[in-house]
């Protein structure tokens, strides 16, 4: 059985590229980036230069980028050394969010007493500016505003320049999970003036376990994992050095071809709608995942019109792996906040929801394939349909 891959918002699979330089890396650069000998500071090096790497590329200087083990550790670094360490007292957010932002969040409600304002999505999964600009007047607390660039499930793409602008117009910090954004979108930092972000490099073709967190200098930021000088000492522990030079060959590689893949991705997405708007009569699609504009090209989020909640399990057996939500949501036993915010009641009840998530490597033929699959199965829910229909 051929396989297809159609999850590439949970990980995608590595470059060749970037295998080949974290094994060269693991053989010939084992030092201790600390150790004050050669070994350890020609594995320094490499670390500094995906830093300047990745600040070129974000416009920021090199000491703002600091590299951790993925973006769930970067949100909760950035939530909690918000309120523990930079006086934080309030947080607006939206039930949109990653569970490791939304859970962080709670946690400093719980632990720390901090005020938590939630701005309720429309039925597109857009975020109300109006209300967040009135959320900031109504308080001289210290306010985080923490607002995802694009959604992990439906693929819409906030403002954050507009964000960015309203908070520092009020005082407030901002932070935004770019997990899924980084390295597929042109990102200017010294324009967009967000004061927090975070990175994975699995979400772009680089390793699992390494990402980065942006922390703009003139917050006064401190880290919260001690122990040690490590990331100018707001992450202290022994770097992950092949990790690093592999993220720094990932972010390579999409910036050189960005253009080529983000037309191929696009390409890719409105062939899906087509084919399965052909084979699936009263299929929908969530948030404004089947619009070009403020869209992210590599998720498309649809809604099947009828109830079944093993169509993951039966698409994995024909061989096509796709998702019913976040891959941090997978095997949970009630629907995610984000669909719960988007979808109606009726909807919840009788659809089914699935994401699909496109790399540059994926093909038309591959999209053919998922249709064939997902028209099959559709046949039964329909029969079953009618014979309800006509008892």
């Amino acid at each position: 059985m051929n396989k297809i891959y159609l999850d590439n918002a949970a990980t995608t699979p590595l470059s060749e590229e970037v295998i080949d330089a974290m094994v060269g890396t693991m053989k010939m650069n084992f030092g201790n980036p600390s150790s004050t000998h050669s070994f350890g500071q020609e594995a320094k090096i490499l670390i500094e230069n995906v830093r300047r790497q990745v600040a070129d590329y974000l416009h920021v200087t090199p000491a703002e980028i600091i590299f951790t083990s993925c973006g769930t550790e970067s949100n909760n670094m950035i939530i909690k050394s918000s309120v523990e360490h930079l006086g934080v007292q309030r947080i607006i957010s939206s039930p949109l969010e990653h569970k490791c932002v939304s859970e962080s969040i709670l946690d400093m409600k719980s632990r720390k007493g901090v005020e938590v304002n939630y701005i309720r999505p429309n039925e597109k999964g857009d975020i109300d500016l109006n209300k967040l600009e009135e959320l900031l007047k109504a308080s001289d607390k210290k306010t985080l505003v923490s607002l995802m660039h694009a959604n992990n499930e439906i693929g819409n793409i906030a403002d954050i320049k507009k964000i960015a602008e309203i908070c520092k117009a009020n005082n407030a910090l901002f932070h935004s999970d770019t997990v899924q954004t980084m390295a597929h979108m042109n990102l200017d930092f010294s324009d967009i003036l967000v004061d927090f972000a975070s990175c994975s490099a699995h979400k772009f073709h680089g390793p699992k376990g390494v990402g980065f967190a942006f922390i703009r200098k003139s917050t006064g930021m401190k880290g919260i994992i001690t122990g040690g000088p490590q990331e100018r000492s707001l992450r202290a522990g022994t770097e992950n050095v092949a990790g690093i030079v592999g993220l720094g060959k990932a972010l390579e590689l999409s910036l050189n071809h960005m253009e080529e893949y983000t037309n191929h991705m696009q390409g890719i997405k409105d062939y899906a709608i087509e084919r399965l708007s052909a084979v699936i009569p009263g299929i929908k699609f969530n948030g404004r995942s089947a619009e070009k504009e403020n869209s992210l090209y590599t998720v498309l989020s649809a809604l099947l019109p009828y109830k079944n909640p093993l169509i993951g399990l039966q698409l994995d057996m024909k061989g096509i792996a796709i998702s019913q939500g976040s891959a941090c949501s997978s095997g949970a036993s009630k629907p995610s906040m984000v669909m719960m915010m988007v979808l109606s009641e009726d909807e919840m009840e009788h659809c089914t929801p699935l994401r699909i998530s496109f790399s540059h490597m994926t093909t038309k033929e591959e999209i053919d394939a998922l249709a064939a699959a997902l028209e099959e199965i559709s046949k039964d829910f329909t029969i079953e349909k009618t014979n309800v229909e006509h008892r």
